[in-house]
């Protein structure tokens, strides 16, 4: 739940306090990009060359 008057209004990735805020994953709209990525690429497979 969103309680962060900036978040409500505008979001986190827009407030000029994102970067030291400790409580925009918490009261915010903050998600971190970097495990997005990762869980976006599928897996390796090892296939043996024929």
């Amino acid at each position: 739940m969103t309680l962060c008057p900036i978040a409500l209004m505008a979001t986190c990735k827009k407030c000029p306090a994102v970067g030291f805020c400790p409580l925009k994953e918490v009261i915010g709209d903050y998600k971190p990009e970097e495990n997005a990525g990762e869980a976006a690429k599928p897996a390796a497979t090892d296939k043996p060359a024929s």
